[in-house]
């Protein structure tokens, strides 16, 4: 409070002047201040970088579709029609637990903030706010190219959840940054290959069929060859149905299934071993970060609009960054993530 002018000791300006200041201010000087305090705990030897994760934090909307108290006579969640109170916000899930164990599904409006952590301090490395239609895995690779342009940094494993389970992410962490990816496997994203059977060049269907072959394709730098039910496309008369009566004989024109031909980088994972367990079990880290962001009220602003969010939640960073500074600097170096006790502790003394 000090440095910004304001009296530590008197109520700070009402949140109608500091809701003005957000929505007035550059979001780059937000960014130039962030920045600032990453590179000054990089230089004390605060923040490792070295073994970084991905999380994020959902933001919603200050809009009364997000109030189910509010009665609306459309939709409330049609994302066709973003809210008139807030027209960058956008449709989004948040997973909420009403009790111990029992996860509920909810729709909001609003944002999604995205943050690389290091590990070992358990402090923000870098940061950003998207609407909710920007998904977590076309994040990721951003992510990591801006802090490591930007703060000089060299990665040396990259641990996340299975959202983040990309044949994209997974190839850059590898190839283009030289590190160790401990990315949990998405079982949505693997192919079920159970009933299929491959006998040299041939691929045989469920039902025993030799499968129709389309030839090569290409999809985001993985090469396959495609076979299609023989039915639809080998032109057999003689069939008039499934022989097993499979679901996706009627609803898609038969099975499909596609014959990997490039190396994937998933075979170099080990996933299973002592040592994946051990670093992917640091993804907690991410989540105790959240905690103290959320503590400075990450996920309450009093603004709406896509550049006032994001100021909002860089002030949150900033925040929680120069506790981290102020305690390494004033000594008390195991208290640099104490973001609920340490102020008010510090000037009690």
């Amino acid at each position: 409070m000090s440095a910004l002018g304001f009296d530590p000791y008197s109520n700070p300006p009402g949140v109608e002047r500091f809701s003005a200041f957000l929505r007035d201010t550059p979001h780059a000087q937000f960014e130039h201040i962030r920045i600032g305090l990453v590179r000054q705990l990089l230089d004390l030897g605060v923040l490792n970088s070295s073994h970084v994760g991905f999380d994020s934090c959902p933001i919603a909307s200050w809009v009364k579709e997000n109030n189910l108290k509010t009665s609306l006579r459309c939709k409330r969640f049609d994302k066709s029609k973003p809210p008139k109170g807030d027209p960058d916000a956008r449709v989004g899930v948040r997973i909420h637990f009403p009790s111990t164990g029992k996860g509920s599904v909810e729709y909001f409006w609003g944002y999604r903030n995205h943050v690389l952590s290091d590990l070992e301090s358990e402090l923000p490395l870098w940061e950003i706010t998207e609407p909710n239609s920007v998904g977590e895995p076309s994040v990721a690779i951003p992510l990591l190219d801006s802090a490591k342009v930007s703060l000089g940094l060299q990665y040396d494993s990259v641990t996340a959840d299975a959202e983040y389970d990309s044949e994209a992410i997974l190839r850059h962490i590898v190839h283009e940054l030289d590190a160790l990816p401990f990315i949990a496997r998405n079982p949505r994203r693997a192919q079920d290959s159970s009933g299929f059977r491959i006998d040299r060049q041939r691929v045989f269907c469920p039902g025993g069929l030799p499968m129709y072959r389309r030839g090569r394709m290409t999809v985001k730098a993985v090469t396959y060859i495609q076979y299609q039910c023989p039915f639809y496309f080998g032109k057999r008369p003689d069939l008039l149905m499934c022989p097993v009566d499979h679901p996706k004989f009627s609803i898609q024109k038969g099975c499909n299934y596609l014959q990997r031909l490039s190396d994937s980088v998933r075979d170099t994972i080990p996933y299973g071993s002592h040592v994946f367990k051990e670093h992917y079990n640091r993804r907690t880290a991410a989540e105790r970060i959240f905690s103290r962001l959320l503590s400075v009220t990450i996920q309450e602003p009093s603004v709406r609009g896509l550049d006032s969010v994001r100021n909002h939640a860089s002030l949150s960073h900033i925040a929680v960054l120069l506790v981290a500074l102020s305690a390494h600097q004033l000594g008390y170096t195991e208290k640099i993530r104490f973001v609920r006790t340490f102020v008010p502790n510090l000037l009690d003394k």
